[in-house]
């Protein structure tokens, strides 16, 4: 059975749902949202094991984490999910068509290769074995030495949250996170729902490679690759990503442009600064 999980709305407008990454929590949309909810009621979700919601138990699947997402749904809702959130929101567009309207899969991965898959399993053995390095490690991956220097609260911040999870149910859940990309590989082409990826072109764990992968693999699917960005980019590049989702939305309802709402001249405000790719 699904739970129920910890989760706030705000706005009007065709539904849009925001899924959050490994050992992170809803808060790591707040520079994403006033824009998104200019056009659309915005549900922000704690996933199970994370924030406010229920535990995560061992051996806990990608099924479930988005059967839980699913029962929060009443409609076709446009899925935009983060690193683990994207993995969730692909599972979600195989098992449950009728709620995804679109997807956007931000620094998602995909189809990792033998080195790849290694590398995350020694990321997950340290956070076995030491949890603080491995949210240290984490963060450091995440931040530019620029950015740092630029926010060090906000490189705290993440550094707190990730430290604040319960042990068990962060392991369970990044199991799912370092596997569930085989899992989906298959059954990608099944997708039906719109679907952009989108990632930093300096994302060392979900590459722009793995965005190419998966707009090739999805019919009609879409990369976008946002210059100089690393993984966070929710919060280091808001502005890029909000515009990609938008555009998104906007032509998933209909909208041949992409337009934000209320622009007469159907031209895009905030261009995304990305180097695309489709397959049709």
């Amino acid at each position: 059975m699904p739970v129920a999980l910890s989760h706030e709305v705000h706005g009007e407008g065709p539904g849009l749902v925001l899924l959050h990454g490994v050992g992170l929590d809803r808060r790591m949309w707040d520079r994403c949202l006033p824009a998104l909810v200019a056009r659309h009621r915005v549900t922000l979700v704690d996933l199970r094991g994370h924030g406010d919601s229920p535990a995560a138990a061992a051996g806990v699947s990608l099924a479930e984490l988005a059967a839980d997402v699913g029962a929060l749904l009443s409609g076709p809702t446009h899925v935009v999910g983060f690193s683990l959130g994207a993995l969730v929101a692909q599972r979600l567009g195989l098992d449950r068509p009728d709620l995804t309207a679109s997807l956007t899969c931000v620094s998602s991965v995909a189809d990792r290769s033998a080195e790849e898959r290694a590398a995350v399993a020694r990321r997950q053995e340290l956070a076995a074995q030491d949890f603080g390095a491995s949210a240290r490690a984490a963060v450091d991956r995440w931040f530019s030495p620029a950015w740092r220097e630029r926010e060090p609260q906000l490189a705290r911040q993440v550094l707190d949250t990730l430290l604040a999870n319960d042990r068990a149910c962060y392991l369970a859940c990044y199991r799912v996170f370092g596997t569930a990309d085989g899992e989906l590989w298959p059954g990608l082409p099944r997708i039906a729902a719109p679907t952009v990826a989108v990632t930093g072109e300096r994302d060392s764990g979900s590459t722009p490679a793995m965005s190419h992968r998966l707009a090739e693999r999805i019919p009609g699917g879409r990369a976008v690759i946002v210059p100089g960005a690393r993984h966070l980019l929710p919060l280091e590049c808001p502005q890029e990503l909000t515009d990609v989702i938008l555009a998104h939305t906007g032509n998933a309802d209909g909208n041949p442009t992409g337009a934000p709402a209320g622009n007469p001249t159907g031209a895009a405000t905030g261009t995304p600064t990305g180097q695309e790719s489709h397959r049709s």
